[in-house]
């Protein structure tokens, strides 16, 4: 109940920072706002969807036979849904195991598959941020813009030296942390089972790292395709107000606002994602036009979300879980 009421209280804040930010030119910006330009921000987060689902057919490989297409999707949906509706999306990954290990994949399986795709998310959003890097040496920034590049440059390089650092040096940090969680008196049956997950884990991410070149080839560039896609909503968003806002200072600010939504630890960065993006696109393009791209931007990519992922998630997750409570009544 608790987690509901911080749904809805961050659901709130998201709604009147913008509102309170554009004033009563706010609501004339959205009735202005093209409605074919709409219908084809919410076709996109749909195309999404069905990017992330053949994502994730091509990382199960020789485990994708265990659920189908239209299932796939429901998984996708779900998880989204999950992300959107707990602190720093913690629900997104207990869903995608969850739900594929109700299909028989093995728990290190999938969650090697989800590691698979949050560094294949990581190496898009360097490629990006180089990108956007090299754009921004040809231009005038202010010191703002360029110490919120350098900020980001060094956090993205961190995670994935991090990840580098992780994957070679395995052996030494379990053997540390057992050393530590025995210090710690916990019991050296957990401990070990702790160890065995973690070995079955790297099994698996390195037999996915095996796949075929062409396959993760084509998993980054289906990755590529749905950030652009999804990244773009906000600079449609803009265009579609009339604002002339360049898109890669458009995903940036996209990137930044939403990092600062997962450290706020609300459900999908509610109030914080608004805040910080008022903050930045406010000065560039005014504070009623900020407004009203503020609003469209997050009813495209994450009050749709929420609508159209709920039923999915519930539908997927709840259900089972009602049977079995069921049954256990019953009995």
């Amino acid at each position: 109940m608790s987690r509901v009421i911080v749904l809805v209280v961050g659901l709130l804040a998201a709604v009147l920072i913008p509102l309170l930010l554009g004033g009563n030119e706010t609501w004339s910006r959205l009735q202005g706002f093209p409605l074919n330009w709409l219908l084809i921000m919410f076709a996109m987060i749909l195309l999404c969807w069905i990017i992330n689902t053949l994502r994730l057919r091509l990382l199960l490989a020789d485990q994708r036979d265990k659920l189908g297409p239209l299932k796939s999707l429901g998984v996708v949906m779900a998880a989204e849904f999950a992300y959107c509706a707990t602190p720093g999306g913690s629900g997104g990954p207990l869903t995608i195991m969850g739900l594929l290990a109700r299909h028989g994949v093995r728990p290190a399986r999938s969650s090697a598959v989800f590691a698979m795709d949050q560094l294949s998310d990581l190496l898009f959003f360097l490629c990006a941020l180089s990108g956007i890097l090299i754009y921004a040496l040809f231009q005038h920034l202010s010191e703002r813009m360029e110490w919120l590049l350098m900020v980001s440059a060094i956090s993205m390089f961190g995670g994935l030296f991090s990840c580098v650092m992780l994957a070679r040096y395995h052996r030494l940090l379990i053997r540390h942390s057992g050393r530590l969680l025995a210090r710690l008196k916990v019991k050296s049956s957990t401990r070990m089972r702790w160890a065995r997950k973690l070995l079955h884990f790297l099994a698996a991410f390195t037999d996915t790292l095996r796949l075929p070149f062409q396959t993760l080839i084509m998993v980054f560039a289906l990755t590529c395709l749905h950030w652009g896609l999804r990244y773009s909503v906000l600079y449609l968003a803009l265009r579609g107000l009339g604002a002339d806002l360049q898109w890669a200072w458009s995903f940036l600010i996209q990137m930044l606002s939403l990092s600062a939504g997962q450290f706020s630890l609300l459900p999908g960065g509610a109030g914080a994602a608004e805040l910080t993006s008022a903050a930045l696109l406010a000065p560039m393009v005014g504070k009623s036009t900020a407004a009203a791209a503020i609003l469209i931007w997050r009813a495209v990519t994450y009050y749709f979300y929420l609508l159209v992922g709920g039923p999915v998630f519930l539908l997927m997750v709840g259900r089972p879980l009602l049977k079995k409570f069921m049954r256990f009544k019953e009995a």
